[in-house]
C-alpha cells in the first residue's frame, strides 16, 4: 500500500467531516430562511397541476392560504412564486421592499401582446418604464388632464342616459313592466366607457354607424385580460413553448393583430392630420395627438415611435375601459341586490343636487356614501383580485424569510379584503363601514387591507380617472332612473375567467325615468 495514501486519509476524512457538518448547517440555516412550500408538488412541473381549475385562480390560492398560511412558496417549473394573503406582509413588500419588487417577470404575453415588453404596465423596471409612465400620468391621468377631458366624459354620460330615455319613451307601454323597460347594464356600460376613452384617447367619436367596430374593439379588450390572466404552461416550462399547449399563443398573436390593426389605422389618421397642419403643437385634442408630438425628440430605448405610441395607447385604453366596465357591473349588480342602499344613495343625490338639474362630476366630492359604495364594491369585487405577478429585481428579506433574486411575488388581495379580523362579516355589502368605522381608509395605496389598485412603484397610475369616471357614472345613473331587479330572485354574482374577473351573465335591469322628462332632451 502506498504510505503517502494512507498519510492522506485522516486529512481526507477530517475534510469530509467538516464539509457535511457545514452543509448541514448553512442547509438548514437557509431552510429556515426560506418561504414555506406547499405539499403537493410533483417532479419536474411542480405545483402547475393545483391551479388547473375547475376554481377561479384566486379560490385555489386563497383556499390554499388558509392550510399554508398568510405567506407561502410555489414551484411552478422552473419559477419559485411567493404567494402573500395579509396586509402587514403585503405592506412590507411595497414599501420596504418597494424597489426590490418592482419589476415585472418576462412571460409569453408581455412578449406577443404588450409589443415585445413596450407596453409600459408589462415591461421590465428601468429607465423605458419610468419615461413612459410619466408620460401617461402627466399627459392623461394628471388631475389637469383628468379635468380637461370632463366635457367628453359629460357628453357621453348624458348621450347614453338619453338613448335610454328614448327607448323607454318608445316601449313602456309595449311591455308588461308596469312602464319600465329591460336594458342589459353590461352592454350599455361596455358602449358607454369604450366611447368615452376612445374619444379621449384617440379623439374617435363611436357613432350608430360604427357599432359593429366598437364591438369588435370592445371584444379585442375583454380577450386580452382574459389571456394577460390565463396559465401559460410554457411561461413555467419554456421548452414545451412549441406546443402551445391549451393554443393560449395562438390566441395571443390573433388578439395582438386585430388590436394592432385598429390602432394603427387611427394612428395613421393622426399622421395625416399632423402633416396636414404642419407639424404644429398645443391644439393636441387627444392623447394620441400628445404622443407624437412627444416621442419627436425623444431618447426611445430601443424602441420605434409607432411601436411606443400604439403600446402605450392600448394599455391604457384596455386597462381603463375593462377594469371600469368590471367596476361599475359589480357596484349596480351589488346596488340592486340591496334596496336599501340603493334608496339611501339616491336620498344622498336630491339632498345635495335635487331633481331640477343633473349631477355634474364637481358634485361628486359631496357625495360621501356614494364614495362608500363604491369603496365597498371595489372590497368585495376587484376588478383584479390576483395583482399583476412582480419579480424581484435582488435578494430581500419579507416576514423573516430570504427572498432570492428573481423570485415572482403574487398578492391574493381578495384574501386582504376578505379578512375578518380587518372587516368584520367580510362577506357583507356593508358601505356604512366606510363612514365609520373605516372611514380613514381609501384605496390609493397607501392602507394595505384594501388595495385593489395595487400599491408602490407598480400600482395603477389611473386609480383618480377611474375612481371619476365610476363615481359620475353612478351618480348619473341613479339620480336618472329608478332600478329594479327583473323578478325579486337576488342577481346572480358568478364570475368569469380572466385576469379582471367580470360577472359572467348579463345584467338586465328594469328601469323608469325619475326626473323631469325636459332634463333628457
Amino acid at each position: 500500500m502506498d504510505f503517502s495514501l494512507i498519510a492522506l486519509m485522516p486529512l481526507t476524512i477530517s475534510f469530509l467531516f467538516f464539509f457535511f457538518l457545514h452543509k448541514q448547517f448553512f442547509s438548514a440555516k437557509s431552510h429556515n430562511k426560506m418561504v414555506p412550500v406547499a405539499a403537493g408538488a410533483w417532479p419536474i412541473i411542480g405545483h402547475i397541476h393545483l391551479l388547473n381549475g375547475p376554481q377561479m385562480p384566486h379560490k385555489i390560492i386563497g383556499h390554499m392560504a388558509e392550510k399554508y398560511g398568510p405567506i407561502f412558496r410555489l414551484k411552478l417549473g422552473v419559477n419559485q412564486l411567493v404567494i402573500v394573503s395579509d396586509s402587514k406582509i403585503a405592506k412590507e413588500c411595497f414599501t420596504t421592499n418597494d424597489m426590490a419588487f418592482a419589476n415585472r417577470p418576462k412571460s409569453i404575453v408581455s412578449e406577443i401582446l404588450g409589443y415585445n415588453y413596450a407596453l409600459f404596465g408589462l415591461s421590465p423596471y428601468g429607465p423605458y418604464w419610468r419615461d413612459i409612465r410619466k408620460i401617461a400620468i402627466i399627459e392623461f391621468l394628471s388631475a389637469k388632464k383628468i379635468e380637461k377631458f370632463s366635457h367628453i366624459r359629460e357628453f357621453e354620460v348624458k348621450s347614453a342616459i338619453k338613448e335610454i330615455y328614448n327607448y323607454w319613451v318608445k316601449n313602456k307601454s309595449s311591455n308588461n313592466l308596469n312602464g319600465a323597460v329591460k336594458i342589459e347594464m353590461k352592454e350599455w356600460f361596455g358602449n358607454l366607457i369604450m366611447n368615452t376613452m376612445v374619444k379621449m384617447l384617440f379623439g374617435v367619436q363611436y357613432t350608430g354607424k360604427e357599432d359593429e367596430e366598437r364591438r369588435k374593439a370592445h371584444k379585442a379588450i375583454r380577450r386580452f385580460f382574459e389571456l394577460l390572466g390565463a396559465f401559460v404552461v410554457a411561461d413555467f416550462l419554456p421548452y414545451l413553448r412549441w406546443l402551445d399547449i391549451g393554443g393560449h399563443e395562438k390566441a395571443m398573436k390573433e388578439t395582438a393583430k386585430e388590436m394592432d390593426c385598429l390602432v394603427e389605422e387611427w394612428l395613421a389618421e393622426h399622421k395625416r392630420k399632423r402633416k396636414l397642419r404642419g407639424n404644429k403643437s398645443g391644439d393636441e385634442e387627444d392623447f394620441m395627438d400628445v404622443m407624437l408630438s412627444i416621442c419627436e425628440d425623444k431618447d426611445l430605448h430601443g424602441f420605434d415611435v409607432d411601436t411606443i405610441i400604439k403600446s402605450t395607447c392600448v394599455g391604457l385604453q384596455s386597462a381603463s375601459t375593462d377594469t371600469t366596465i368590471v367596476t361599475l357591473t359589480w357596484t349596480l349588480s351589488l346596488l340592486i341586490n340591496n334596496y336599501e342602499t340603493l334608496k339611501k344613495a339616491q336620498d344622498e343625490l336630491d339632498t345635495h343636487v335635487g331633481k331640477n338639474r343633473w349631477v355634474q362630476e364637481s358634485d361628486i366630492k359631496n357625495l360621501v356614501y356614494l364614495h362608500a359604495i363604491v369603496n365597498e364594491s371595489l372590497r368585495l369585487y376587484p376588478a383584479a383580485p390576483l395583482l399583476l405577478v412582480h419579480e424581484s429585481r435582488e435578494d430581500c428579506v419579507v416576514g423573516g424569510y430570504d427572498i432570492p433574486k428573481g423570485t415572482r411575488l403574487l398578492v391574493n388581495i381578495l384574501k386582504l379584503h376578505y379578512d375578518p379580523n380587518t372587516w368584520p362579516n367580510p362577506q357583507e355589502f356593508k358601505p356604512e363601514r366606510f363612514l365609520t368605522t373605516h372611514k380613514d381608509v381609501d384605496v390609493r395605496g397607501n392602507h394595505f387591507e384594501l388595495i385593489p389598485f395595487g400599491s408602490g412603484r407598480r400600482m395603477c397610475p389611473g386609480v383618480s380617472l377611474g375612481l371619476q369616471v365610476v363615481q359620475y357614472v353612478l351618480a348619473v345613473l341613479l339620480q336618472g332612473f329608478e332600478i329594479k331587479r327583473p323578478s325579486d330572485e337576488p342577481i346572480d354574482m358568478s364570475e368569469s375567467f380572466g385576469l379582471t374577473v367580470l360577472k359572467a351573465s348579463p345584467l338586465d335591469v328594469q328601469l323608469t325615468p325619475r326626473l323631469d322628462s325636459n332634463l333628457y332632451e
